[in-house]
């Protein structure tokens, strides 16, 4: 006698930031849902991404503060860390927030199920782990998440030639390393290991590190570094990495070698969709491999939806989670759809850079009549208060309309203080919604006050712009 099928109102592939908030909201409604996952429960970002790197670098802020604190009055002894134990604290932390996630799943009655998912049919979900099944689903959302890129030119050992996920491992700190791309994730790591006295060097192709976040972010961002000491070589091509007898040998396009402990690789990521068996779903993919969707989520497929890094969208944690929300909404019959104009995106690096909305240059490019209003923290109180004097606000405006087009800041709590420009884009304010806004003081958000007064050409605390 053939055993029934179990089946599911919808089916959630993979647990991370993007799929278990989706299995969440339908449960929430009543629905019964089934969430796989292959690996552990919070994917790329509670394991291997946002959670772990952010916990190193919670470390080394905390190890920053105490090097400074003579500049406060302060007196310290000698100073030493154990970067052994940073990573026991980095994994007791991932640790525990899984544990709390996998309660709160289990509090929500969706049956978790371990193992790898396939599509027999657009209906029909095969799963290989321990325990082989075939369950049924009304509805499937795929959030099958992100890797990182390998170069098949010189592939990640995960011992001499690392990648983003490798390099949490480490328990011991090379003395030197070489860092292959100078993106956000790159820029991340460079500024860890440079906090933790390591020689760092970053070969970038384009012609600046974290150039897709505009001229002024990335000029700050290369000066900053300079003075940490990390060596910046843009507008370079690595033709290969040998291993030696001592570690690496960088060796560009031009001829020239340096040589390094390890070498950190971090050139972007890519799609997972392999063995889903999307041709059986008859889900449809673009160029990348990326699953195609519409604005509520929905894929090609009838009932088939796809949400984060899969998709080739914007790739973050926070956007996944939303993309979930419009996915499950719309699967168990409510409106929504997903936009793109008011994403806050954040680099934790040292100074902290977070930006939202349109830079000076893409507001140009796109025929805004584009203006910025731009606010250095040496200038406000808080912040020097605080020794964090470091960086800037400033926001991007239609010079016509006042309509705030976009966002940039790079300094102290950048990350906590993106969220007022985010709301203000997402809900199209104008420039006098921030200046007639009352900003308590002293605090570092006064800042975007600041910077708001300036595009307005009626800055109080900075000295007027010569007409």
């Amino acid at each position: 006698m053939t055993q029934e099928k179990q089946k599911f109102d919808l089916v959630v592939i993979g647990a991370g930031p993007g799929g278990y908030v989706a299995a969440i909201r339908a449960a929430q409604a009543g629905k019964s849902v089934a969430l796989i996952e292959k690996n552990k429960l919070g994917g790329t970002c509670l394991n291997v991404g946002c959670i772990p790197t952010k916990t190193l670098l919670a470390n080394t802020a905390v190890l920053q503060k105490v090097r400074h604190a003579p500049d406060f009055g302060i007196t310290t002894g000698a100073i030493s860390f154990d970067y052994a134990k940073m990573k026991e604290r980095k994994d007791r932390v991932v640790g525990d927030i899984r544990k709390s996630l996998g309660g709160l799943i289990a509090s929500n009655k969706i049956t978790v199920i371990e193992g790898h998912a396939e599509f027999l049919t657009p209906r029909e979900i095969k799963i290989s782990g321990e325990k082989k099944q075939v369950i049924q689903a009304d509805k499937t959302i795929i959030a099958t998440g992100s890797e990182p890129f390998d170069i098949p030119a010189f592939p990640c050992d995960h011992k001499h030639i690392l990648n983003s996920t490798s390099v949490l491992e480490l328990t011991q700190l090379p003395k030197s390393i070489a860092v292959i791309g100078g993106g956000y994730i790159g820029c991340e790591f460079a500024s860890l290991f440079a906090e933790l006295d390591v020689k760092v060097t970053i070969f970038e192709a384009l012609p600046a590190i974290v150039i897709a976040q505009g001229k002024a972010i990335s000029d700050t961002l290369t000066k900053a570094f300079k003075n940490k000491g990390i060596e910046i070589q843009c507008g370079v091509k690595v033709a290969g990495i040998d291993k030696t007898k001592n570690g690496v040998s960088v060796k560009l396009e031009g001829g020239q070698s340096s040589d390094f402990d390890l070498a950190l690789i971090s050139v972007g990521r890519k799609i997972n969709t392999e063995g889903l068996g999307l041709n059986k779903a008859g889900v449809v993919t673009g160029k990348r491999g990326e699953i195609i969707v519409n604005e509520q989520m929905e894929t090609n497929a009838a009932g088939i939806y796809a949400i984060g890094d899969v998709t080739g969208k914007a790739m973050l944690a926070h956007v996944a989670s939303h993309q979930g929300i419009v996915a499950a909404d719309h699967a168990i019959g409510k409106e929504g759809a997903m936009h793109y104009h008011a994403v806050p995106a954040v680099i934790f690096t040292s100074p902290e850079i977070a930006t939202v909305g349109l830079t000076l240059e893409e507001a140009k490019e796109k025929g805004y009549a584009a203006t910025v209003g731009q606010f250095p923290f040496q200038a406000l109180g808080k912040s020097l208060a605080a020794q964090e004097t470091e960086g800037f606000a400033q926001v991007v405006i239609d010079s016509k309309t006042q309509a705030i087009l976009g966002a940039q800041v790079v300094g102290h709590e950048a990350s906590a203080l993106i969220a007022e420009m985010a709301i203000a884009i997402n809900n199209e304010l104008t420039l006098e919604c921030v200046t007639e806004t009352i900003h308590a003081h002293p605090t570092v958000a006064e800042a975007w006050l600041e910077a708001s007064l300036i595009a307005a050409q009626t800055p109080i605390h900075f000295p007027p712009r010569r007409r």
